[in-house]
């Protein structure tokens, strides 16, 4: 997928739900639900059990959505990912290697980074775009506003303590998308296995952002 593609799906769905699976079949129904409530784009962290094939399942179940990956941390994860069907990745860090592998399988990649310093290095190394990461941490949407002066012409998806309360603020602040994981998932309702209730979730979020 071209880095312009990329680009244009955030752009038009504003949202990723970031799925952590303890169990294969847990990740499937999350992201079965997820995609009922109509998102279109699911992160499956590479630390969920059996990732690369849960992603493989995904791509085959969910045709119109795109399936990434993240918490990808170095270049031999990253292959395993792309052999595994990965349309996106994300890492925590900035690693030069490994934004050079994904610019050369043509992979958009997402690095995780904080700092002015580390957002512009991600940039210039060929980051399809950054992930600012735990951008609650340090003052939520009023830090990604005040980023946009200097750095609004780099792509920035938040995560990390971002909520279905304050994404859509993150948007207006000048985020291209934003990244959410537990939030789309409360413990209870996966506990209880209740994929309608975490489907309306999904939808509310859209909307909300669209």
């Amino acid at each position: 997928m071209s880095t312009q593609d990329w680009l244009l799906q955030l752009q038009k769905q504003r949202a990723i739900a970031v799925i952590r699976a303890p169990k294969l079949e847990l990740g499937l129904e999350m992201a079965l639900a997820v995609a009922a409530g109509g998102m279109q784009l699911i992160e499956i962290t590479w630390n969920s059990d059996r990732a690369g094939e849960l992603i493989a399942q995904l791509r085959h179940r969910l045709p119109e959505c795109t399936i990434g990956t993240g918490t990808l941390f170095n270049v031999q994860q990253l292959e395993d990912a792309i052999a595994s069907g990965a349309e996106f990745l994300f890492t925590p860090h900035v690693d030069a290697a490994m934004i050079q592998a994904a610019v050369v399988k043509n992979i958009p990649i997402v690095p995780g980074a904080l700092t002015p310093t580390e957002i512009v290095t991600a940039w210039t190394n060929g980051a399809s775009c950054v992930k600012v990461f735990p951008v609650q941490a340090v003052g939520g949407a009023k830090y990604i506003k005040s980023l946009q002066g200097p750095l609004e012409h780099i792509p920035l998806i938040p995560t990390g303590g971002v909520t279905l309360e304050n994404a859509k603020e993150l948007i207006q602040a000048g985020a291209i998308a934003v990244g959410l994981s537990g939030e789309l998932f409360p413990q209870q309702l996966v506990k209880q296995k209740n994929w309608q209730a975490i489907a309306g979730l999904a939808k509310n979020l859209i909307y909300q952002l669209a």
